[in-house]
């Protein structure tokens, strides 16, 4: 194949996931007027806490059924403005319950777990604290980005239990390849395997931005609903985007059973506030945990983002300093011998150095002077027409240049990246930077093209049945141009721009 297409989905993309209007069995959900704390909305199980069935608890004020001490501690938190989600344990009857609330504008949402809260759970949460500090302290040693993924990865399975843990990157197009792996012996591998971007459409990825994961126990659950079905408050669907009970698109259920999947947790990466990969675990059958549990996810997720954050600046840093320290030795030379294209190609410090080029070109004056490996001079002619009709004010970068210009496609093999940096555009003068085809094979995890069967009506579909390995050669294509990189050639053609017409 000649390029790689965009597997992201629109239509999988404008599902409104966050307004499912049902919740998971595992959890009771409450809706409160922020006000009075009495209840406008409830999942028809509220039977199993209360019991009292959901019709029956609306408009009952929830401090009446509450101890006298939980009761104070949600008032007061109710008159604060924190916009995090609260845990709190909830004294009820004679069961004690962990909730999750949330603060919104006008009203509040509460999140209980089913199954009453033992005080064991949390000696058990203390037990492992030196666990947790050995995994941390592990991926905070680490050095490379493929070192904090292997060690995340095994940690995470080792106090969890899943089956499999999976570490996966998002590439610039949203889909994600997976870089680590830890896995029963029964459980099939994916270590390498790319998946498109569909199967974590654009809506998903925007709510881990809000909720740093997403827990299924079991992808055979039946929905609870919610009641009344529209929120009175909002006059509209119950906004669920941060709610962990939240209910499962069934698309998604679909798409769990192909893998073989019941249960399900998958955590977000972050870099820069900016979604950078996906921790996965599955689980073969029904897996319940506790909030202590998905605590230490949510955790070591922020640990993993911070060392990731703290590695990735150190490369930026490094690759900034060596760019900046080439530059000034290309400026020195132009300053030196007052010759553009021979400072720029003939010094110490080359433009090739700068820009880990493999092929130059500059045009000045009329006269063409070239370096390395490019274009013969009818085809540079004719890319340089294409350029000037273009009508280049600013730097112009491509990593898959006959994709972009169809003549190119004879030479890509040493020109298939493209740096154009047009100092005097109106009177066609450039430095050109060329770099070589890299050819490249995605492992992907099933046919990326058949990411979605529709039906015979063509209004339903299905996720993809099968993600045995299924291979893909990307031809024409280049090494990315850097941001650092990009960077330094607005400042050079600046540069240029100056000193020749000074």
């Amino acid at each position: 194949m000649s390029s790689n297409p965009n597997y992201d989905s629109e239509l999988c993309g404008k599902v409104p996931i966050h307004l499912i209007n049902t919740v998971q069995p595992y959890g009771v959900l409450l809706v409160l007027d922020r006000t009075s704390l009495a209840i406008i909305q409830a999942s028809e199980n509220t039977d199993q806490i209360f019991g009292l069935s959901a019709p029956q608890l609306i408009r009952t004020k929830l401090d009446t059924l509450l101890s006298a001490p939980t009761a104070a501690a949600l008032q007061l938190l109710a008159g604060g403005n924190s916009s995090d989600r609260i845990p709190q344990v909830w004294s009820i009857g004679d069961k004690k319950y962990l909730a999750l609330v949330h603060i919104k504008e006008d009203h509040i949402l509460a999140e209980l777990e089913v199954r009453p809260h033992e005080e064991e759970s949390l000696r058990s949460f203390v037990s492992i604290y030196q666990e947790i500090k050995y995994s941390m302290a592990l991926i905070e040693s680490a050095t490379t980005t493929t070192d904090i993924c292997a060690i995340a990865a095994r940690e995470l399975r080792r106090l969890s239990g899943f089956d499999k843990v999976m570490i996966y990157r998002f590439d610039q197009d949203w889909n994600g390849t997976v870089i680590a792996e830890q896995l029963a012996d029964d459980m099939e591998a994916y270590l390498g395997f790319t998946f498109p971007a569909s199967d974590i459409p654009k809506q998903a990825r925007d709510l881990y931005l809000r909720n740093p994961y997403r827990f299924i126990p079991d992808r055979n659950y039946r929905p609870v609903k919610l009641y009344p079905v529209i929120n009175p408050v909002t006059h509209s669907f119950t906004d669920l985007s941060d709610c962990n009970v939240r209910g499962v698109v069934s698309v998604h259920l679909e798409y769990l059973a192909n893998m073989g999947v019941t249960a399900s947790m998958s955590t977000r990466i972050l870099n820069n506030d900016r979604l950078w990969g996906l921790i996965a675990c599955h689980h073969r059958t029904a897996r319940t945990l506790s909030f202590e549990l998905c605590s230490i996810f949510e955790l070591l997720s922020n640990v993993i983002s911070s060392r990731m954050h703290t590695l990735q600046n150190k490369e930026k840093h490094n690759s900034y300093t060596s760019t900046q320290q080439s530059y000034a030795r290309i400026v020195a030379q132009v300053f030196e011998t007052n010759n553009i294209p021979g400072a720029l190609q003939h010094g110490d410090t080359t433009v090739l150095d700068l820009f880990k080029a493999t092929g130059a070109a500059v045009t000045l004056n009329g006269e063409l002077t070239t370096l390395g490996s490019l274009p013969d001079k009818d085809s540079l002619d004719e890319l340089l027409l294409w350029l000037h009709t273009r009508r280049l004010t600013r730097s112009y970068q491509t990593d898959h240049l006959s994709g972009q210009f169809d003549h190119a496609a004879p030479y890509m093999d040493m020109a298939s990246g493209l740096l154009a940096i047009p100092f005097n555009p109106h009177k066609e003068e450039y430095v050109l930077l060329f770099r070589p085809e890299v050819k490249k094979i995605i492992d992907w995890g099933g046919d990326p093209g058949g990411r979605i069967v529709y039906e015979k009506d063509g209004l339903n579909y299905h996720p993809r049945n099968s993600f045995k390995l299924w291979r893909q050669t990307v031809s024409g294509t280049s090494l990315p141009w850097a941001e650092d990189e990009l960077s330094v050639a607005e400042t050079l053609r600046s540069f240029l721009y100056e000193y020749s017409n000074k």
